[in-house]
């Protein structure tokens, strides 16, 4: 009976202590700032006003 209670005990601590680094790790996502979505490469428009270079303007 000893051993019963302990392997229930341990089975009780450990699923508290799952569920509370779960939360925690919740929380802690929750805490941080998100990022800014800004990209590393921008590609001009071709369809913009006044681009710059003129298709088929190549030395011939």
């Amino acid at each position: 009976m000893p051993r019963l209670l302990a392997a229930f005990l341990t089975c009780i601590a450990s699923a508290a202590l799952a569920a509370g680094a779960a939360f925690g790790i919740v929380a802690a996502l929750d805490a941080t700032p998100e990022q800014q979505n800004v990209p590393l490469v921008t590609f001009p428009d071709p369809s913009a006003p006044g681009a710059t270079g003129t298709p088929g303007s190549g030395a011939g």
